[in-house]
C-alpha cells in the first residue's frame, strides 16, 4: 500500500528526525557539545581505543599465588591451634595443596583432628552463587600420627573469585588516583580483570601501578649474624635475606615477622625532605598501627629496620628515637614520579594476588587521532562514490535512495550514541561496508518495480508489488548477515565487537529505511509527479535483459571451484599462514621517528642484540613508521611484558611508541579456538534459518557455497601472505554473511520461480532466476566494492588486512553465488512440487504465460 496515514508518516520523520538530531552533536567538538542546552542531546560517540589512544589491558589473578597464601597461612594456623592445646607435633609442612603434621603422641591424635577440624568448617560464599564452600579436609595417613589436611580446589576457587572482586576495587582506586577519564574496569570470567583507559599517554606508569601488589610491612633487620654469612650459608629460620631497589642491589637480613603492616595505613602523600629537599613519601597509621609502630620503635632504638614493599626492600634506616606520633616517612632513591606512585599504591591499599598482564593493546593518541582522519576520509569518499553511483543508475529512484541511504547512517550514529557502544576503527569500516550493503535493498525493490512495471501492471501498482514481493527477500538476506554480526559480538573481543555492534544496528536501520522512509518517499513522488513510467538512470540499457546460460558452464566451474578449494587447503596444510600474534602470541609494536625518516636496517640490528628470538621489522604506512614484531617468548605472560620493556629502552630514545600490542600464550590458545567456534557456529546457525525457511536442499547448497567462500580466502591469505588477525576472522564472517545474502537473493527467486514455472526444466528456471536478479548482483557488487576500495586506498595500514580480505570475499561470493549455489541444485535433484503449494490459479497461468515467453 502506497497509502501512508497522518499518524504513520510522523512516526516515521519522528524516527529520522531522532536519528539526525541524536546524531548531531557528533559534529561538534566536546566543548560545544558540553555548552548545548540541557533540553538538547549533547551525548557523542564513545571512541575505540584504536581511535582515541589509550591502553587495553587483561589482568590475571595467578591462582598459585592464592595457593602459595593459603598453603603459609594454613600452616601458620595448624602451628597455633596445637600450640594452643599443648599437643606435641612435628614434621610441620606444606607443599602444593596439602600441609603434613605428625602428633607424637598417638592418644592425642583424635584430639588434634577435633582442635584441627576449625579449618574445615564451612564458610558461607556471596560469590559463588551463594551457599557454603568448604576450603579443606582432614585426613589420616596409614603413618601412625600422620594427619594431612588437603586444600579443596572448591576453596581455591572461592579464594581466586575473592581476589578478583578485591583486586577490582584497588586497581580502581589506582587508576582514579592518575587523574584519566571514564575508565573501564570490569570483571572477566573467573580470574581476570579487564581495564580500559582512553586518553592514556604513559601506559609504562599504569601497568607499573598494575603489576605491584603493594604489600608494605615495616621488620627489623636481623643483626644476629652478617647477611654475607646467611647468604653462603643458612640464614636463621626466623629470618630471610631481601634486596633493595638499589642499582646493584643490596642483600639484608630480615626478620619475618611484621612489626606493622600496610593494612593499618590510612593515608600516604609525596613530598620532599626539608633537610635535603629529596622526593619522599609520608605516611600515617590508623590508631592500632600507630599504637604497634610506638611500641616498635620505643624497644628497638639503636637498631636498623627495614620498610618492605613486594619483598624488596625501600630502605632501612636505624631508629634514633621513638616514633610516637603514628606517623612517618619512607626515603630512598626516589624520582618525583616513583613517590607519587609509591603514594598512590600505599592509599589505594595492597592487591590480594599478583596481576599478570596476558593481553596488552595500547594506541597513543597521535595513531588514534591519525586513525580518525583516515577513517573520516575513507567513509567520506565511499559515501559520496556510492551516492554519485546510485544516482547515475537509477536517476530520480536513485536520489530517493541517496536521501535513505543518509539518514540511514545518521540513524546508525544515533543509536550507538545512547547506546553508549564504543565506535572502533572495524567499526568505522562496519559503517562503510553498511553503506555499501544498505544500496542491496533499494535496489532489490528498484528491479522488482522494473519488472512488474515491464509485465503489464500500472506504475502504481508496480510500485506497491515491489515493495511487497521484495520484502521477503530483503528480510531473508539481512537475517543471515545479522546471525553472523550477533554471533562475532558474542565470541569476539575488543574491537571486533564494536564492528559487530556497528554492522547489526545497520543491518536493522537498513531494513527500516528500506520499508518506511523509501517507501514514504517514493510515495509521496508519486503522489506529486504522478509519473506514468519508471524515471531512467544512465546505465539502463546497460545492464536490462541478460539471456546468459550459465548453467552450460556448470561442470567447468564445478571443477575450477573444487580445484581452487582442494589447493587453498593444501596450502593452508604445508605453507604457514601469517599468523597474527592475536593467534600465536607475542609482540607488536608500532614506532615513528621523532626526525627524519626510519632506520629499518638500524632497528633490526638493535633488537637483535637483545636476545629475543626471531625479531621482524618493516616499513609501515610512511618511511616515517616501522612495525616491529617479536616472536613469543616461550617464558610465560611475564616473559612478553620484558620485550616491551626492552624495546623501549632500546628505541625510546630516536622513535615515538605509537601503538604496542601483546598476546600471551594463554590468550592466544583462547583467541585462535573462539575464532574457529565462531565461523563454524555462525555456519550451523544460518543452516538451521534457511532450512526453516526454504528446503534442505537449499539449506546445503548455501553452505557449500559459503564454505567455499571461506576456503579460497583463507587460501588467499596464505598465498599473499597478508597478516591473519582478529580482524581477519571479523572478515570471514562478514564475507559468510555477505556470501549468504548473495545466495539467499538468488535462491528465493529461485523459489517464487519453481511455483510460477511447472513445466520449465530446472537448468532453465536457474538461468532465469539468475538473469533476473544479475542487474541486482552487478549493482550491489558494484557499490560495495566501491566503498571497500576507499576503505582499503584511504583507511590506513590497520585494517588494509581486513579490507582486502572483505574486497576478495564480495568476487568470490558474487561468483559463488552464481556457479556454486543454484547449480548445487541440480545436484541434489530439486523437484518444483513443495513450490507450488497455495498459489493462485490465474497468477499461476500468467507465470506460465510469462515463463513460455521469457524461455
Amino acid at each position: 500500500m502506497l497509502y501512508f496515514s497522518r499518524w504513520k508518516t510522523t512516526l516515521i520523520w519522528l524516527a529520522v528526525l531522532a536519528g539526525f538530531v541524536f546524531a548531531a552533536p557528533n559534529l561538534l567538538d566536546r566543548q560545544q557539545a558540553a555548552s548545548l542546552p540541557e533540553w538538547l542531546p549533547s551525548k557523542q560517540l564513545t571512541l575505540g581505543l584504536d581511535l582515541q589512544g589509550g591502553s587495553y589491558m587483561l589482568l590475571q589473578v595467578e591462582r598459585q599465588d592464592i595457593i602459595k597464601d593459603r598453603l603459609t597461612t594454613t600452616v601458620d594456623d595448624v602451628r597455633r591451634l596445637l600450640r594452643e592445646a599443648g599437643i606435641g607435633y612435628t614434621g610441620l609442612s606444606g607443599t602444593g595443596q596439602i600441609v603434613q603434621v605428625r602428633i607424637r603422641d598417638e592418644a592425642q591424635i583424635e584430639e588434634a583432628k577435633n582442635i584441627l577440624s576449625e579449618l574445615t568448617e564451612p564458610v558461607a560464599s556471596g560469590l559463588l552463587g551463594g551457599g557454603s564452600i568448604v576450603e579443606a579436609t582432614i585426613e589420616e595417613q596409614a603413618q601412625p600420627g600422620q594427619l594431612r589436611i588437603v586444600l579443596t580446589d572448591e576453596g581455591i576457587t572461592y579464594r581466586v573469585s575473592s581476589a578478583v572482586a578485591q583486586s577490582i576495587e584497588v586497581v580502581r582506586k589506582r587508576i582514579d588516583e592518575l587523574g584519566t577519564t571514564e575508565p573501564v574496569i570490569q570483571r572477566q570470567g573467573a580470574d581476570r580483570i579487564l581495564v580500559q583507559v582512553p586518553g592514556l599517554d604513559d601506559p609504562e606508569r599504569l601497568k607499573g601501578l598494575l603489576n605491584q601488589t603493594a604489600k608494605l610491612s615495616f621488620r627489623m633487620v636481623d643483626t644476629s649474624m652478617p647477611v654475607q654469612e646467611a647468604m653462603d650459608g643458612r640464614p636463621p629460620a626466623t629470618s630471610e635475606v631481601l634486596f633493595s631497589t638499589d642499582d646493584p642491589p643490596i642483600p639484608y637480613l630480615i626478620q619475618r615477622s611484621v612489626l606493622v603492616s600496610g593494612e593499618n595505613l590510612v593515608d600516604a602523600q609525596a613530598g620532599y625532605d626539608q633537610r635535603t629537599n629529596e622526593p619522599i613519601v609520608s605516611f600515617r597509621f590508623d590508631s592500632k598501627g600507630g599504637q604497634r609502630f610506638g611500641q616498635a620503635t620505643t624497644q628497638f632504638v639503636g637498631l636498623p629496620f627495614a620498610i618492605v614493599l613486594d619483598e624488596q626492600v625501600i630502605s632501612a634506616p636505624v631508629i634514633r628515637e621513638p616514633i610516637l606520633g603514628g606517623s612517618g616517612q619512607i626515603s630512598g632513591n626516589f624520582t618525583v614520579e616513583s613517590a607519587n606512585d609509591l603514594a598512590i599504591l600505599l592509599r589505594a591499599g595492597a592487591l590480594p594476588a599478583t596481576l599478570t598482564v596476558i593481553e596488552e593493546r595500547t594506541v597513543g593518541p597521535g595513531l588514534g587521532a591519525d586513525s580518525i582522519a583516515a577513517g573520516e576520509i575513507a567513509g567520506l569518499i565511499g559515501a559520496v562514490l556510492v551516492l554519485a553511483f546510485m544516482f547515475v543508475a537509477y536517476g530520480m529512484l536513485g536520489f530517493i535512495a541517496n536521501l535513505a541511504l543518509i539518514a540511514n547512517v545518521s540513524m546508525i550514529i544515533a543509536l550507538l550514541t545512547m547506546l553508549g557502544a564504543t565506535l572502533t576503527l572495524p567499526g568505522i569500516a562496519g559503517i562503510v561496508l553498511t553503506v555499501g550493503m544498505a544500496v542491496d535493498s533499494n535496489v532489490l525493490i528498484y528491479e522488482r518495480i522494473r519488472e512488474e512495471h515491464r509485465s503489464g501492471r500500472s506504475l502504481i501498482q508496480a510500485i506497491d508489488a515491489g515493495f511487497s514481493r521484495a520484502f521477503s527477500t530483503i528480510l531473508d538476506a539481512n537475517v543471515t548477515t545479522l546471525i553472523a554480526a550477533i554471533i562475532l559480538f558474542y565470541l569476539g573481543t575488543g574491537p571486533v565487537r564494536g564492528f559487530a555492534i556497528t554492522l547489526a544496528i545497520g543491518i536493522v536501520t537498513t531494513v527500516f529505511t528500506a520499508f518506511t522512509f523509501t517507501r514514504w518517499m517514493v510515495a509521496e513522488w508519486v503522489r506529486r509527479k504522478r509519473p506514468k513510467t519508471m524515471p531512467k538512470g544512465m546505465l539502463d540499457r546497460v545492464i536490462r535483459d541478460f539471456t546468459f546460460r550459465f548453467m552450460t558452464f556448470r561442470r567447468f566451474t564445478f571443477v575450477l571451484s573444487a580445484v581452487a578449494s582442494v589447493t587453498a587447503l593444501a596450502l593452508f596444510a604445508t605453507v604457514n599462514m601469517n599468523y597474527g600474534i592475536d593467534f600465536k602470541g607475542g609482540s607488536m609494536i608500532e614506532v615513528q621517528a621523532k626526525q627524519g625518516n626510519a632506520d629499518v636496517g638500524d632497528i633490526r640490528a638493535r633488537l637483535s642484540e637483545l636476545n629475543l628470538g626471531d625479531i621482524q621489522a618493516q616499513e609501515f604506512g610512511t618511511p616515517r613508521d616501522v612495525l616491529i614484531r617479536v616472536q613469543a617468548q616461550g617464558g610465560g605472560e611475564n616473559a612478553e611484558q620484558t620485550v616491551i620493556t626492552l624495546v623501549r629502552a632500546e628505541l625510546e630514545g630516536d622513535y615515538d611508541i605509537r601503538r604496542v600490542e601483546v598476546v600471551g600464550p594463554t590468550v592466544s590458545g583462547e583467541l585462535a579456538q573462539a575464532g574457529t567456534i565462531a565461523v563454524i557456529a555462525s555456519l550451523m546457525a544460518i543452516l538451521v534459518y534457511i532450512w526453516f525457511r526454504f528446503e534442505w536442499q537449499f539449506a546445503l547448497g548455501a553452505i557449500i557455497a559459503t564454505v567455499h567462500d571461506v576456503v579460497l580466502t583463507i587460501g588467499i591469505f596464505v598465498i599473499s601472505g597478508i597478516e591473519f588477525n582478529l580482524s581477519s576472522i571479523a572478515a570471514v564472517l562478514t564475507i559468510v554473511g555477505y556470501s549468504l545474502n548473495d545466495t539467499v537473493v538468488v535462491y528465493d527467486r529461485v523459489r517464487e520461480n519453481l511455483r510460477r514455472y511447472k513445466k520449465l526444466p530446472l537448468t532453465q528456471l536457474l538461468d532465469l532466476s539468475i538473469n533476473q536478479m544479475l542487474p541486482r548482483t552487478i549493482l550491489t557488487s558494484v557499490t560495495t566494492l566501491l566503498a571497500l576500495l576507499a576503505l582499503f586506498i584511504f583507511g590506513g595500514e590497520v585494517i588494509q588486512s581486513f579490507t582486502f580480505a572483505m574486497i576478495f570475499g564480495v568476487l568470490v561470493g558474487t561468483y559463488s553465488s552464481i556457479f556454486i549455489a543454484a547449480p548445487v541444485l541440480i545436484l541434489f535433484k530439486l523437484r518444483a512440487d513443495n513450490f507450488r503449494v497455495g498459489l493462485d490459479t490465474d497468477v499461476e497461468a500468467e507465470a506460465e504465460t510469462t515463463g513460455k515467453s521469457t524461455a
